[in-house]
Order: structure tokens, then sequence, then C-alpha cells
């Protein structure tokens, strides 16, 4: 199984994506945590990818495309992956259709976590009192909240189009929201 989880910032995706990839046996593979990981080892592409990151700038795609590559290369993401944080761009979506196509596979599902902003807003804040989270005001929430919208709206309709997205209401307990999942994805045709 080859998934993608997109939603915005507060949405439970890493809640979502850890019971789906159980679920599934596959591994959940974040972004964030690949950076982390190569920038961490000092990997050749950590260490390109950190000076981008220094700077307070976004790492290019052609570095975050190879460290995607390699990561879903690993044995553990050969029977299948679930993807979060990537593709944030429709020239990103090109990239993963050609490495999943070189492996003779395609992409079964993309799980979208939709969540009414306002309520989002409210969780979001509430987790930045308890965690103490100075940085995550209502004002850089809602930004962020603006930043997702724009540049994952054209990704969903490509989803969308070729018949593999699917909408799940994200509000609610976290095991509501999983068992939603799971029945939605049930819902999606067999690769």
């Amino acid at each position: 199984m080859r998934l993608l989880i997109m939603g915005p910032p507060g949405a439970g995706k890493g809640t979502q994506a850890a019971f789906i990839a159980e679920h599934f046996s596959i591994p959940a593979i974040s972004t964030g945590d690949i950076f982390r990981a190569n920038v961490s080892q000092g990997t050749p592409l950590g260490v390109e990818a950190k000076k981008y990151m220094d700077a307070g700038e976004y790492v290019p795609d052609e570095v975050t495309n190879r460290m995607v590559r390699d990561r879903i290369d690993e044995p553990d993401a050969e029977r299948g992956f679930l993807l979060d944080g990537y593709p944030r761009t429709v020239a990103q979506v090109e990239e993963l259709d050609g490495m999943i196509a070189f492996t003779g596979h395609r992409l079964d599902a993309v799980v979208v976590l939709t969540v009414d902003q306002d309520e989002i807003v409210q969780r979001l804040l509430q987790r930045a009192e308890t965690e103490g989270r100075a940085d995550d005001t209502e004002e850089v929430i809602r930004r962020r909240q603006e930043v997702y919208a724009e540049q994952t709206a054209p990704l969903i309709d490509v989803y969308r189009e070729r018949g593999i997205l699917v909408e799940v209401d994200g509000l609610g307990e976290v095991d509501e929201v999983t068992q939603r999942v799971f029945a939605a994805l049930d819902t999606t045709p067999e690769s």
C-alpha cells in the first residue's frame, strides 16, 4: 500500500499516520524526520539541506526529492509506505509519480484530513499553551493555515482528478477519526 496523508497543521496527520502505518505494516515517512536524520547523520544531502535550513530558506526540491527517493528505496518501504509532508508542490507530485512508477507500482490513495479552520486554530492555541510554545500565536497559526491552503489546493485537485483522493473529517476523538480513515480506505480501489 502506497499512501500519502495530507491536512493542515494541527489536523492530526502524525497521529493518524502512526495508526495507518501500523495497520498496513508499512513505514510512516515524514519529510521532517528525513531532514533531521540526514542532517544528524551528516550525509551529503543532510549537509546540503542544512545550509538552506540554517539560512531560514526552503530546502530546494532537488534535495528534498533525492532524500525522499533514498528513503522509499530502503528495504522497509519495499511493500509500501505512508508519506507525510511530501509532495508539497505539483513538481514534487510529478517527481513522486516517477519514483513510484520506476518500481512498477502506483500510488494507492491520498488521505486528506479536513477540519474546520477555527476549530483547528483553537486546538493549536490550546496545544501551544500546554506545551509552552510561545511562538504559536493565533496570527502565526492562521498564516500557516493560509500557506497550507495556497500550496496544497492544487495537489488536492490533482489527486481528486486521478480518483485516488480520500477526504476524511479530521475532527473528533482520535479513534473516531482513525475509524473514518479505515472505512474510507476500504472503499478505494485496490492496486
